[in-house]
């Protein structure tokens, strides 16, 4: 079975270029319940350059499928057997105003817009560059 990745490494994924964002803002729950923009964020800011992309967008499918963790392998393998769109689709960088840095590991951090570090990657010759997709078509 092939198995696909959203993985980056040594990569920035700088806010879309329509956002309305000025500063990283933190996704808010609706109903009650936690967003997949909030549990994106919950995980990664709270464990920076811990999880890779696959990481953290697996265990969020997990977590709102209530797959058991001795599943986890099989699920995770299902899971990316097909596609899924990577962090440049993601609403933190759509529009809560993140930009995503993948490291040489490919662990993640996120960055608000109005930060220095989201300034300093974005100037850092070193590391490639993407942009977040359009939030509009």
């Amino acid at each position: 079975m092939k198995t696909h990745s959203t993985n980056y490494f040594d990569t920035f994924i700088e806010v879309a270029e329509d956002t309305k964002a000025s500063q990283g803002t933190v996704p808010p729950c609706k109903n009650g319940k936690k967003t997949v923009a909030y549990l994106q964020y919950e995980l990664i800011a709270g464990h920076p350059y811990q999880y890779t992309s696959d990481d953290v967008l697996f265990q969020i499918h997990a977590e709102r499928n209530a797959i058991a963790e001795a599943d986890y392998s099989a699920a995770r393998e299902q899971f990316f057997s097909k596609g899924q769109p990577c962090f440049r689709a993601s609403a933190l960088t759509k529009t809560y105003g993140f930009g995503v840095h993948s490291n040489e590991e490919g662990k993640m951090a996120i960055y608000g817009l109005e930060s220095p570090e989201y300034e300093q990657l974005v100037s850092d010759e070193k590391i490639k560059k993407v942009k977040a997709m359009k939030a509009t078509k």
